[in-house]
């Protein structure tokens, strides 16, 4: 489940990505009828995954390591995302703290706040 669909700009400590949601989202489903919204742990999932993105430049690109989300914290849902509507998603890498990567991510539709969170990843073996 992709749900990165561009990466606009990056830096050494920073990534801004963009999702569009459609009217076919397998999550949309249900959430709510007649009334359909992004759930907030896909906005969530949205900065994990961009978050991902940003550490690629620190671990060995063989797969010899994955990101793995650990924490989340001072999650805020600001306003109702959607379908139909891109995101923004800005994550900052914060601190890094041995194989822990402490980082923060926004949400925002049209330049107004839609989720904001904390965030820790650490990057470990798979399997």
């Amino acid at each position: 489940m992709l749900l990165v669909d561009e990466v606009v700009s990056q830096t050494e400590k920073s990534i801004h990505c963009k999702k569009t949601f459609g009217p076919d989202e397998f999550f949309l489903q249900g959430h709510f009828p007649n009334f359909p919204l992004v759930p907030g742990v896909i906005l969530c999932e949205c900065c994990l995954q961009s978050g991902a993105i940003l550490l690629s430049q620190f671990t060995p690109q063989d797969g010899s390591v994955v990101p793995v989300a650990t924490r989340i914290d001072a999650a805020k849902f600001k306003r109702m995302v959607r379908p139909g509507e891109t995101v923004d998603i800005e994550v900052t890498l914060n601190e890094v703290v041995s194989t822990a990567y402490f980082m923060t991510g926004k949400v925002t539709v049209e330049g107004k706040l839609a989720a904001r969170l904390d965030f820790a990843c650490s990057v470990a073996a798979p399997g």
